[in-house]
């Protein structure tokens, strides 16, 4: 899940040349960027309950089905920050058109693609274009919202985000099933040719002008090593899924590691790197982002491996697994909101409360699957999944907030920005991790004993990272800020 996006901001300084807008077009921005953040986070859960059925179309494997969701993630995780500073450099309004135009071309590409390669690269592009839109959001409404009022278009967030985190999977499986003009999956692309073309015409009429700063400087090195740090790394798991360790895969993974070596040292020298130096030498906020990095990676590969064992395992069609997949969805969405109000009291302390109960509801799951296999009934799922969904609620509304409890007013904005990469960057890092496990576990040469037995081992790797995150909590910082509430 992805709500947590629109921590991704950078202030921008420029001087804005239109006048104050009314209520009633301030309220129409907000819809319009409520509905840039609704499309990115449709278009990054949709291929969890999509993917087996494009694979079994355009054929591709389980390489396709790993690199459908991590494409995505990994550009945008990539290019976030990025795109903040050049919305800084260019105009926030200049961005956001610019992005949401591309992002609507991009999608187009997905629905008529005719193969796994040209559905990939179409992905990367969505997740590029996605980057140079979410970061725009915040600044705008801080352009046209007065201050003792932005608190009411911030506080419509996270129920909305909540909402289309349920909502996707669950539209994506509708429009497959239905099978609408014999689109099948197309059509839950090609859909965001009426829905981005109609923000797009809107933003392009209400979105005020503004000048941008170009005496900003763009980082393009930094990003472009962290681009083929994380290609290399994600290509060598994906195909090790399928071909084993090879050499290829083997050198792909040094490679990786070079490059992000490479990264770091830019990182230190460059004169306006990504992530401020200053930020990692806080031992809070370093841990946060650890903590951040792994327990995103781990519950972003086991809502893959769920959605896989509802289709694969147990038959289900893609609306009947994301049906199935709607106590999770529930547990997050009620929980983030129950987190707002006991974040202040509690702190870091209902961090570890959260990683306890994904623990503890991914070890009702591993129990069920294990006893029952493929036999498992659908209501017997309920409980496990709402628990799960409870604890990465509670923890989706309390690490970030946490992380940057001691760091300087004066760094908000690209912790902010860093934390909302980070986490897209885990998404990716983890549906290709724990789908490996899976697919690894199917094959006969490892032991495989079908679709139950590689649920049980990803199940298990999911429950080892999240307990590896409990001693991290220790090190984060006692609370949030008493003024971060959105």
């Amino acid at each position: 899940m992805t709500q947590t996006l629109h921590n991704a901001k950078e202030p921008n300084h420029s001087k804005e040349e239109s006048a104050p807008p009314s209520s009633r077009t301030r309220w129409a921005i907000l819809g319009v960027v409520l509905a840039a953040d609704i499309l990115d986070l449709l278009d990054s859960t949709i291929t969890n309950i999509a993917a087996p059925t494009i694979a079994k179309d355009l054929g591709g494997g389980t390489a396709l089905i790993q690199w459908l969701g991590a494409s995505y993630a990994l550009a945008l995780g990539v290019l976030l920050v990025l795109g903040g500073r050049l919305g800084d450099k260019y105009g926030r309004r200049t961005l956001f058109l610019t992005g949401l135009a591309g992002f609507t071309a991009a999608s187009v590409a997905c629905g008529l693609a005719p193969s796994p390669g040209t559905l990939v690269a179409a992905r990367l592009a969505q997740g590029a274009f996605g980057a140079l839109v979410i970061p725009q959001g915040f600044g705008i409404l801080g352009a046209t919202w007065p201050r003792d009022q932005i608190g009411k278009a911030y506080s419509l967030f996270g129920p909305v985000m909540g909402l289309s985190a349920v909502g996707g999977p669950i539209l994506a499986g509708f429009l497959i099933d239905t099978d609408i003009g014999g689109l099948g999956w197309r059509s839950m692309f090609l859909i965001n040719l009426v829905l981005g073309g109609a923000a797009l015409l809107t933003a392009a009429r209400l979105l005020p002008r503004d000048t941008g700063d170009r005496t900003v400087t763009v980082d393009g090195p930094g990003s472009a090593l962290l681009a083929a740090t994380m290609l290399a790394l994600l290509s060598a798991l994906i195909e090790s899924s399928a071909h084993g360790w090879t050499a290829t895969n083997l050198l792909l993974l040094t490679a990786g590691a070079a490059l992000f070596a490479a990264f770091c040292h830019r990182q230190r020298t460059a004169a306006n790197p990504l992530i401020q130096p200053s930020l990692l030498h806080n031992r809070g906020f370093t841990s946060g982002l650890v903590l951040g990095i792994v327990f995103f990676a781990a519950v972003a590969g086991l809502l893959y491996v769920v959605s896989l064992f509802f289709q694969q395992a147990l038959g289900r069609s893609p609306a009947g697994a994301a049906l199935g997949l709607m106590p999770l969805s529930a547990g997050i969405v009620i929980a983030a909101i129950a987190c707002y109000r006991l974040i202040g009291t509690l702190g870091r302390r209902l961090v570890l409360l959260g990683l306890l109960i994904t623990l503890a509801g991914t070890g009702y799951l591993l129990t069920l699957v294990t006893i029952s296999g493929t036999d498992t009934g659908s209501w017997a799922l309920v409980p496990p999944l709402l628990v799960i969904g409870l604890g990465m609620g509670t923890c989706f509304g309390s690490i970030y907030d946490v992380t940057i409890g001691d760091i300087a007013q004066s760094e908000a904005g690209s912790a902010g920005g860093s934390l909302g990469a980070v986490q897209q960057l885990a998404n990716a890092i983890g549906a290709a991790a724990v789908t490996t496990v899976y697919f690894r576990a199917l094959k006969p040469t490892a032991g495989g004993g079908g679709e139950a037995h590689a649920t049980t081992m990803s199940l298990t790797a999911v429950a080892a990272v999240t307990l590896l995150c409990c001693p991290l909590v220790r090190l984060l910082p006692l609370k949030a800020p008493e003024d971060h509430h959105h």
